[in-house]
């Protein structure tokens, strides 16, 4: 069975402030893309890697991947102008013989490699949908509708039965595809499309360093764990 990972990286990540698409915003020095495929490409069990970029950056993308070290076999497709467009045409670029498909934000630059294994191999070992998730430190509120900054609380929610998902989430291509296929609404990760097909999607531990960076101080937080990983020569 041939897995092959997905990184949607079209998108211009308007949260981390303007500049460059987030995807290429540097990490360390280094673009976080390049953090995340190679993360995906020193798994065990990935095989390929497909980079749905900017669709007037694709030969941008191919070029800066090709100055840095990768490993696993990589391709650059054109995106969309969504997240869910680029999954949706990097899904279709896929060969023909790529049965489990791994789709993994950019956005995660620091996602271990063994955790994409993690998901990879419950994928292999027959389980159709599987996604990545920590257990939640906050407690959670349910509020209800308010036209001002103060919300009444509806719950409280049981923390215990949360988790906070991740990616790389993974599926048997068939399935996703046929998710894609009937999805009529942009849902918030990969695992909600094939929710809605009443597909059971299990949950495997995530990892704390596959946080998403969103904001200029998730930044600061990344540097912090890359600087630390180069110091104990785990990077």
């Amino acid at each position: 069975m041939t897995v092959a990972a997905i990184v949607p990286a079209a998108g211009r990540g308007e949260r981390l402030g303007p500049g460059r698409p987030k995807a290429l915003r540097d990490l360390g020095g280094v673009p976080m893309l390049v953090h995340a495929v190679r993360a995906l490409s020193r798994a065990r069990l990935v095989d390929l890697v497909v980079v749905a970029a900017p669709p007037n950056g694709v030969h941008d993308v191919k070029a800066l991947l090709a100055l840095h070290e990768i490993g696993a076999e990589v391709s650059v497709v054109a995106g969309g102008a969504e997240r869910h467009d680029s999954v949706r045409l990097a899904l279709q670029a896929l060969p023909a013989d790529v049965s489990a498909v791994l789709v993994h934000d950019a956005a995660r630059p620091l996602a271990p490699s063994d955790l994409v294994d993690a998901v990879a191999k419950a994928v292999l070992d027959g389980h159709e949908a599987v996604v990545p998730g920590v257990p939640l430190a906050d407690t959670v509120k349910q509020v209800g509708a308010s036209d001002g900054p103060l919300a009444p609380v509806l719950a409280t929610l049981p923390r215990a039965d949360l988790r906070s998902i991740q990616t790389p989430q993974g599926f048997s291509r068939a399935l996703l595809a046929r998710a894609y296929a009937a999805a009529e609404l942009v849902a918030t990760d990969d695992g909600d499309l094939v929710e809605r097909l009443g597909v059971p999607v299990l949950v495997v531990p995530g990892s704390n360093e596959a946080f998403e960076i969103t904001s200029p101080l998730d930044l600061v937080f990344a540097e912090a764990v890359l600087a630390e990983r180069r110091a104990s020569g785990a990077f």
